[in-house]
């Protein structure tokens, strides 16, 4: 018996259970904003159609130390390789020109004594795999002993000359490319730490936009100074676009520079005052602005003396507002010790949500945060009293339930009273 056909279609029933089982989404997915630095202090810019490429040929050290490893080792190798075959032309070429290549070089064969050959320019340069063993010999100064240059040639020992400097200034260039590669400011760097989020919040009656630094190792940062830019897109007057425009912001330092003494890790503050770019932005007009904030820390390793840049950047979304960064240097046995798994920790804090231009002219809002603030640290210290009170109460309770055990002794005989 066949089964009956259901009269709605099964590819449209398909359909619409498919339809009605998509999760919908809930908000709108903004996209991702595009980083001008990165996390790791990289420059996330792609430099295209240059067309003078011959530039780079010109600082070829540079270009060198730029290279990735593997081209550097790669072109190591290579230079090696080619000035050995080089010269090895030329001591073959030499030794052709004079003859070496046709002297016997087994007299113990029979025949007629052969003439008195004439002295040779290299000895025992025969043929060209001897010649490029010379070669070698001469630039790494080996010399095993067996090949040598004699007086026969003047044009030998001018190529001795022109081997022996063309050699050394090779092992100048490649040597100092790779010391160069392996001391690099940036490998300093990457021991220099920043808080992945920053924060907004209160700080002495003014919003202040902060982040925190560290340094890693023991050995110092000489000259240490922090730069902030904020970088966004704008438009001019005349209607001119700039993708990137970069804007300096202020420091708050206690010290006319702008250096710090990065000894223990430090939270760097910009206070949004009137001068700053972020005075008319509240905390729900940051998340919808498309801005970046760019740090830069840079100063002097103090072991090498070589000035060293570490970056870093922070989008609207890594920018939390109402935060404050939690202490990470505290004092034990008279040392001072820093708790680096607290480096990046934030607590929640009474903030105004306004704009610090409209702290500034309606000061009853800092007022009423402060207030708030206030209660809720009441609050927060009558829990933890009533709290403690109550561990004490059913402390004292469970101590009072349990029942007293009393032990009864018999009581005494009168004979044993007697006794």
């Amino acid at each position: 018996m066949l089964a009956r056909k259901s009269i709605i279609p099964e590819e449209y029933v398909l359909a619409r259970i498919a339809a009605e089982n998509v999760r919908q989404p809930r908000y709108n997915v903004r996209p991702r904003q595009a980083r001008f630095i990165a996390k790791n202090g990289s420059c996330n810019a792609a430099h295209k159609n240059i067309r003078e490429q011959g530039r780079f040929l010109r600082d070829v050290f540079t270009t060198l130390v730029d290279l990735k490893w593997r081209y550097t080792l790669i072109i190591f190798t290579m230079s090696f390789l080619c000035s050995w075959l080089l010269f090895a032309m030329m001591w073959w070429l030499l030794a052709f020109a004079h003859g070496d290549l046709d002297q016997d070089p087994d007299p113990r064969r029979g025949g007629p004594a052969p003439a008195p050959a004439p002295e040779p320019c290299v000895t025992k340069v025969r043929s060209f795999t001897s010649a490029f063993l010379f070669a070698i010999e001469v630039q790494v100064t080996i010399g095993f002993g067996g090949r040598m240059i004699t007086e026969e040639c003047a044009a030998a020992i001018t190529g001795l000359i022109v081997q022996t400097i063309s050699g050394l200034i090779i092992n100048a260039v490649m040597l100092g490319c790779i010391f160069m590669k392996t001391a690099q400011a940036h490998r300093r760097a990457e021991t220099l730490i920043f808080s992945r989020h920053a924060v907004v919040c209160l700080r002495n009656g003014k919003l202040c936009f902060m982040f925190r630094v560290g340094d890693l190792r023991k050995s110092m940062i000489i000259s240490a100074s922090v730069r902030m830019q904020v970088v966004k897109r704008s438009s001019t007057a005349e209607g001119e676009v700039i993708p990137l425009h970069q804007i300096d912001i202020a420091v708050d330092n206690p010290i006319e520079s702008n250096s710090i003494f990065l000894v223990a890790p430090l939270t760097v503050s910009h206070v949004l005052d009137r001068r700053s770019p972020l005075y008319e932005m509240s905390a729900g007009d940051l998340q919808s602005q498309n801005l970046e904030v760019i740090v830069i820390l840079e100063g002097v390793v103090e072991t090498t003396g070589i000035t060293t840049q570490a970056r870093t950047s922070y989008i609207s979304e890594e920018i939390l507002w109402g935060y404050r960064f939690v202490p990470v240097v505290s004092e034990e046995d008279g040392t001072y010790s820093v708790d680096y798994s607290k480096f990046g920790n934030r607590v929640k804090v009474a903030t105004p949500r306004c704009s610090a231009r409209e702290l500034d002219e309606k000061p009853s809002i800092l007022i009423q945060t402060l207030q708030k603030s206030e209660l809720s640290h009441q609050n927060s210290l009558r829990k933890r009293s009533s709290m403690r009170r109550n561990n004490s109460m059913r402390r004292s309770t469970s101590s009072l339930a349990i029942p007293k055990v009393q032990f009864l002794t018999p009581e005494a005989s009168p004979d044993v009273a007697d006794q």
